[in-house]
């Protein structure tokens, strides 16, 4: 990959390019959402690390998938069920599960410290724990998930895009 000023831009510029800023700024807004959320359910609420996480993982998963569907991959209409939900959904469990064993491993180490700080430490643990998935997730997405598919099969059950539930 030339990693030139010039050959970046136009990378940047390309389709690809494109879905990877927007899944990028998704992700940002994922993330804001989800420590907002946690820094709330441990520090205010004083649930476990892994209470909060759960938590924060579940409810900024929903914005995620569908700023991911209708923005960065521009997808309208009916989601699809195995094409776009299910992945989306096993993606988003697989996130949650790694980030919770590694929130409460790391919060079961450091106990002893402030709070503040142990605050952090959960925090910096839950971004570096989704980071380990993000490039795989991009991958997925683009290249599964949110692929146009033309052929839509009359067998396969699909979601309403505007309420979630099935169709």
């Amino acid at each position: 990959m030339d990693l030139h000023p010039r050959a970046l831009i136009d990378q940047a510029r390309s389709p690809t390019g494109q879905k990877f800023l927007k899944y990028s700024a998704v992700s940002v807004v994922s993330v804001i959402i989800a420590q907002i959320l946690l820094l709330i359910a441990f520090n205010v609420i004083r649930w476990s690390a892994a209470d909060s996480n759960i938590f924060a993982v579940g409810v900024s998963s929903i914005p995620s998938y569908y700023l991911n569907r209708a923005w960065a991959w521009q997808k309208r209409g009916r989601s699809h069920f195995m094409k776009e939900v299910v992945p989306f959904w096993a993606l988003a469990f697989l996130g949650l599960v790694i980030s919770t064993i590694a929130v409460d491993f790391v919060d079961g180490h450091v106990h002893g410290l402030h709070q503040a700080v142990r605050s952090l430490v959960v925090q910096a643990t839950n971004i570096g724990a989704f980071g380990v998935l993000w490039v795989v997730k991009f991958i997925i997405f683009n290249e599964l998930m949110f692929k146009h598919h033309p052929e839509v099969l009359e067998d396969e059950p699909a979601l309403d895009g505007r309420s979630g539930v099935p169709g």
